[in-house]
């Protein structure tokens, strides 16, 4: 079997490619043309981040069975095309760890005590130790938005330096936090009582400037905020006038909204933000750990050793991929509706099949697909179909499967029950005639609804206004509406209220319609 490795790949990697007999080919910068040219020779694909693997790419294949990423992100593959024609794509989402860990701690520490000023203040020719005055990380609260590997490994090395951790996690139950010996925290809890703030989460919908201005006003005076995660998370405007104002001591910054920012962006500029140019897994034992990680995935893969970190279906016949995939995408979505709908840590989930969906013997991968869904907007791109249900057994969330043949108003139906701290949220699903997912019950109200795009989720009293009060507020704002659905507990009881939109609604927006007369709850999602 042939593999081609179009971007450049530690030696270590190639070298166990080639002991494990495969016919290793090293092509670099191809164009978009050529690599659609040689494409059809190959069994497996391995990239960095500068290949852009299309779906004319994919489609051009013909004997492709594993793209693999040497890296967490997977923005230049097309895996849902891949998906389609049964072609496996992995990443390595371990292999950076203990690098992107250890350079948010170097930040910590740069940070706390001026070492990048210092020292160019002394390439100067200066000598000034006042200036320069720190702090003691020991005894200070340091708290981390987003407590999966990378966010868990800083934890541990914080506490190592006498430091308190209080940890914002949707995820991440109780009895885990007590574990890593941190204290679990809501967001608010966070803002007001971290002396540091440290970024480990993907850049979602929810986590987009999830720092910004209301919430650098509630943290303390002279807190000091990190990101190594993602640029996006934090409002670099606001962190700038958080800076300004000194209500923020200093920021550390890996990460950017625009990479690289612009050479005269006032980020480079302030004395008291730290920049390094996205280096939190540029260490030699990172580029070789996600080598061999890559390496060893594809040849486990092709010599029918296991699938590990595939973030689409593991490998399935073509001819079983197309009856399942309707109901994998329906199962995904419905997780992903569960997990916005959630406000608390979710602690057990109960998934169960009835009719014609039981014909099928392996129901696994449906159930894994939702957990995907349950765990994507929290999580992000570090969970996939292989190691979703890993993710949940780490957090504490306990996933149970059940079928019946028994046959009900559905011919086929998925019925989910998450539990969380405060309450339970139970969705039902089933596919249309035509194989189109829809979601058929939120609770205890029937509804109907296709789970696709921005959907402005709305729980109101049921009396006659509602429609026309959600609509007024939305068409002032030039959101169109798409479609609509209701559901109701009674005439004249709760009733909830689902808007299909074309684009997003702002948290100003949603505000103006909860506060309307008779609407109880207005929330965004986004599947």
């Amino acid at each position: 079997m042939r593999i081609l490795v179009s971007d450049p790949l530690n030696k270590e990697g190639v070298d166990i490619l080639k002991k494990e007999g495969f016919d290793v080919d090293e092509k670099h910068k191809l164009s978009p043309d050529e690599l659609k040219k040689i494409i059809k020779d190959y069994d497996a694909l391995v990239v960095r981040s500068e290949t852009k693997v299309t779906k004319d790419i994919i489609n051009a294949s013909k004997k492709l069975k594993v793209v693999g990423r040497a890296g967490v992100g997977l923005d230049n593959v097309d895996a849902e095309a891949a998906s389609k024609k049964g072609i496996i794509v992995m990443n390595t989402p371990g292999g950076n760890t203990i690098s992107a860990a250890e350079h948010t701690m170097s930040l910590i520490l740069s940070l706390s005590r001026n070492v990048a000023q210092a020292d160019a203040s002394m390439k100067k020719g200066e000598w000034n130790r006042k200036k320069f005055m720190g702090v003691e990380l020991y005894g200070k609260t340091l708290g981390c938005l987003g407590m999966g590997r990378i966010g868990t490994e800083v934890a541990k090395r914080a506490l190592s330096f006498g430091m308190k951790v209080i940890a914002f996690d949707p995820y991440l139950n109780l009895d885990k936090a007590k574990q890593l010996e941190i204290e679990l925290v809501d967001l608010k809890e966070l803002f007001k009582n971290a002396d540091y703030i440290t970024v480990h989460a993907p850049l979602t919908a929810d986590t987009k400037h999830i720092v910004s201005d209301e919430q650098i006003s509630m943290m303390k005076k002279g807190v000091r905020i990190i990101n190594c995660a993602r640029g996006g998370i934090i409002d670099e405007k606001a962190l700038l006038k958080g800076i300004e104002s000194g209500k923020v001591a200093g920021a550390a910054l890996d990460v950017y909204e625009t990479e690289p920012p612009a050479a005269d962006d006032p980020l480079r500029k302030s004395e008291k933000i730290i920049c390094t140019p996205h280096l939190g897994a540029s260490t030699e034992e990172a580029q070789v750990n996600v080598a061999i990680d890559i390496a060893k995935q594809i040849a486990d893969a092709l010599l029918g050793r296991g699938v590990r970190n595939a973030v689409n279906i593991p490998y399935i016949e073509p001819e079983v991929y197309k009856i399942i995939q309707p109901y994998i995408n329906l199962s995904e979505k419905m997780g992903s509706l569960c997990a916005q709908l959630a406000e608390s840590p979710v602690q057990d989930v109960d998934v169960s099949y009835s009719g014609e969906i039981t014909n099928h013997n392996n129901l696994t991968p449906i159930t894994v697909a939702l957990v995907k869904g349950l765990l994507t907007p929290v999580v992000g791109e570090a969970v996939n179909y292989i190691n979703a249900s890993v993710i949940a057994g780490e957090r504490g969330i306990k996933v149970t499967e059940s079928k019946t043949s028994q046959m009900g108003e559905f011919s086929n139906l998925i019925n989910v029950m998450v539990k969380t701290k405060n309450r339970t949220i139970e969705i039902a699903g089933t596919l249309s005639a035509d194989k189109q997912p829809r979601i058929v019950r939120v609770d205890d109200f029937y509804v109907d609804i296709e789970p696709k795009g921005y959907m402005l989720f709305a729980t109101n009293k049921d009396v006659p206004g509602i429609v026309g009060k959600v609509g007024m507020i939305l068409g002032k704002n030039k959101i169109n509406i798409a479609a609509m659905t209701f559901g109701r507990e009674k005439p004249g009881g709760k009733a909830v209220s689902v808007c299909c939109v074309d684009s997003p609604i702002s948290d100003k927006v949603l505000k103006e319609i909860t506060k309307a007369e008779n609407i109880y709850s207005a929330k965004l999602i986004k599947l």
